[in-house]
């Protein structure tokens, strides 16, 4: 009997194992796909969205969403730095199963002692990232600079839209490029579409100094013959969400995706989903 299969069966059983390879991909790629529907990113929320609730219900309500990441705002998560205070954020982020990595957004001067204490709290509580509104000049640039060598906490400029300090995307560029390599942005893409910038080219331009990203959505429209921007559920406004993805996922971007939803505080859930379920849609086209 022959050891050599004729060229008809070989054929045959190429394809055959082809196409059960490509079937098995297919189910190893659904699989990896519900086990992380984002596809790699640290989805979380910006807690502020979660602002009609108290801090404990608010945890609640994100593992509901299906999220393990907050970036905190202060209410939630009171900045303090004495052990009994510190032990008992942690707990009761821990008790949730949400992992606070972000925080802000803090203001900062050149008062190095108390930017001591939100670099001292960032240390305590894991936070990777402040979301930060700095005032623009010199003495308080420079003592960021030590502060995040000497923490290794990133600082993450945070654009308020129009008329803010950091409102246009060069603000934050600009006056970043020659600072510690740990000073950055968070690119919160409604105030920059409000600001009429595009947030695609702001994580682009910072590059690896994105260190925050608040998604949110704005949308233009005309109203009495006046163009106006209002916020909307992710993916009903103008944000290009799938491209932000794009450039994020080239930068292999580590921090908190911070989903942020300003509207409909008292009952945001059933808004919140909706666009978490636009950044699933967009993880699966990358």
């Amino acid at each position: 009997m022959s050891n050599f299969a004729s060229p008809v069966s070989r054929r045959k059983f190429l394809a055959t194992s082809a196409a059960g390879a490509a079937k098995l991909a297919g189910i190893s790629s659904a699989s990896a796909a519900d086990a992380d529907p984002y596809g790699g990113f640290k989805m979380g929320v910006q807690s502020y969205s979660l602002r009609g609730f108290d801090a404990v219900t608010a945890l609640k309500h994100t593992k509901t969403l299906g999220l393990k990441y907050w970036e905190a705002y202060p209410k939630h998560v009171p900045m303090g730095t004495l052990p009994d205070h510190v032990a008992k954020q942690r707990k009761m982020l821990a008790d949730a199963g949400v992992q606070l990595i972000a925080y802000g957004v803090v203001g900062f001067d050149g008062n190095e002692n108390k930017a001591r204490e939100a670099f001292d709290f960032a240390k305590a509580m894991g936070i990777v990232s402040l979301s930060a509104n700095p005032k623009k000049d010199n003495k308080t640039f420079d003592m960021l600079d030590k502060l995040c060598e000497e923490y290794q906490v990133a600082i993450a400029i945070h654009n308020h839209g129009p008329n803010a300090l950091y409102d246009k995307i060069s603000d934050t560029v600009d006056i970043v490029k020659d600072r510690h390599p740990l000073i950055g942005g968070c690119v919160d893409t409604g105030h920059y579409l409000r600001s009429d910038e595009e947030p695609v080219e702001a994580i682009e331009r910072l590059g690896k100094r994105t260190f925050g990203v608040h998604l949110k959505d704005v949308k233009t429209v005309t109203e009495d013959g006046k163009s106006k921007k209002h916020f909307k559920i992710l993916g009903e406004g103008d944000l290009d969400v799938l491209g932000c993805l794009k450039a994020l996922k080239k930068l292999n971007y580590q921090n908190c995706l911070s989903l942020e939803y300003e509207e409909n505080p008292s009952n945001p859930l059933s808004d919140i989903e909706v666009c978490l379920k636009t950044v699933r849609d967009a993880v699966a086209k990358l």
